[in-house]
C-alpha cells in the first residue's frame, strides 16, 4: 500500500536528492543522465507505507553559476520521479534552492527554512522527522531545524570520512536503503 498511514503522527523524511537518491553527477541538467541509485524506489515506497510524508530538498547552484535553468533541474525531478513510479504526488513538497554558495542562503541548506516552514505548514512532528543526505549541509540543515538527521554513504562521504566530518551523535547508513530499513 502507498498511501500514508492514518494518524501518522506526522512523520516525514527531508531528503536530499543528488547521492541520496539519485548519484551525484555534479551539475546534472540533462534528463537523459538521471539514474537511481539501487534500492531507492523500493525504500521510498516502504517509508511511505510506513507513514512517513517525502519532501525533496535540493540546493543546485548550478542554477546561480549559469550552468543550467531551473526548468532544467525541474525536468531532472520529473525523470526521477517517472524512475522512481511510485504514485503521484510522490513528494508533499519540493524545495530548490537555486542560491550560489556566495549568495544569502535564504532555502540553500544548511539553511532549516525549507524544514520548518514545512513541519508548520503540514503539521509535521519534528521528533518524527530526519533529514537524511550526503553532505554536511544536508546534516547541518536538520540539525538546525532541530529534527534528527542521518548521513548516508553513497555520495560525498563514506563511513571513515563522515566520522572525520565531526558530526558525533549523528548516524550514518550505507545507503537510504538501509536508514529506512531502520525505521520500520
Amino acid at each position: 500500500m502507498d498511501a500514508l498511514k492514518p494518524n501518522s503522527g506526522g512523520r516525514a523524511l527531508f531528503l536530499d536528492r543528488d547521492g541520496t537518491i539519485i548519484p551525484d553527477k555534479h551539475y546534472l541538467a540533462d534528463p537523459a543522465g538521471v539514474e537511481l541509485l539501487p534500492g531507492v524506489a523500493a525504500a521510498l515506497g516502504r517509508a511511505r507505507e510506513l507513514g512517513y510524508r517525502l519532501f525533496l530538498f535540493t540546493n543546485q547552484s548550478g542554477v546561480a553559476r549559469g550552468y543550467f535553468t531551473l526548468d532544467d533541474v525541474h525536468r531532472c525531478n520529473v525523470r526521477m520521479e517517472e524512475l522512481i513510479g511510485l504514485p503521484a504526488p510522490l513528494f508533499t513538497d519540493i524545495c530548490i534552492a537555486t542560491e550560489g554558495p556566495n549568495d544569502p542562503p535564504l532555502y540553500r541548506k544548511p539553511s532549516p527554512r525549507f524544514i520548518l516552514e514545512s513541519i508548520a505548514r503540514h503539521g509535521l512532528d519534528p521528533q518524527h522527522c530526519w533529514m537524511v543526505g550526503d553532505r554536511e549541509g544536508d546534516i547541518d540543515a536538520g540539525l538546525n531545524a532541530k529534527i534528527h538527521a542521518v548521513g548516508v554513504c553513497t555520495g560525498k562521504h563514506d563511513a571513515p570520512s563522515w566520522a572525520a566530518a565531526g558530526r558525533p551523535g549523528v548516524p550514518v547508513f550505507p545507503s537510504l536503503v538501509e536508514f529506512v530499513a531502520s525505521l520500520g
